[in-house]
């Protein structure tokens, strides 16, 4: 289970992790307290469902929600930094995007979700566009969120032993 993995590879390495959601409404939060014991890296996290709980707990620049819009990279880039700082955790996860079936436009349409990664040392993101269906949308985006931990817990561990390897 991929839950597992990950809080086997932050308690390995002795990191911490806090979750900003949006779209998927706590169910990236909720798959990781499903493990036993991962009170030991799951620091917390926050549901801004709104824009102004965006804005004044996980410190999204107004100017990103006004000129970009909540379902945005630089949105989902300034809420995984800002629920990173708020709890003091090593890696911050986002997620925000169009559950569906209505709020969609031809520019964002329904199923386009937005998860960004942070860390003190850089934050990134990616880009889906998942299907037409609200809760088919919200467990395509936490399975994406998930697997982009994941991703990013084996290729640090991998870059970690390929330098090992070269000395």
């Amino acid at each position: 289970m991929i839950e597992e993995e990950i809080g086997d590879e932050l308690r390995r390495r002795g990191l911490t992790l806090a979750i900003a959601e949006s779209c998927t409404g706590g169910l990236v939060g909720h798959r990781i307290t499903n493990i036993s014991g991962s009170s030991d890296y799951y620091k917390g996290g926050v549901i801004a469902y709104a824009n102004d709980v965006k804005e004044r707990i996980l410190r999204v620049a107004k100017k990103t929600l006004e000129d970009q819009g909540a379902v945005s990279a630089a949105c989902a880039e300034e809420m995984a930094q800002g629920v990173r700082i708020l709890l003091d955790s090593d890696i911050g996860i986002a997620t925000t995007g169009i559950a569906g079936p209505t709020g969609g436009t031809p520019e964002k349409p329904v199923g386009l979700v937005y998860i960004a990664l942070a860390t003190k040392d850089y934050v990134y993101h990616e880009k889906h566009l998942f299907h037409k269906n609200r809760v088919g949308n919200k467990r395509a985006a936490a399975q994406a969120a998930l697997l982009m931990l994941r991703k990013e817990l084996l290729h640090v561990k991998d870059e970690r032993r390929a330098r090992s390897s070269e000395r």
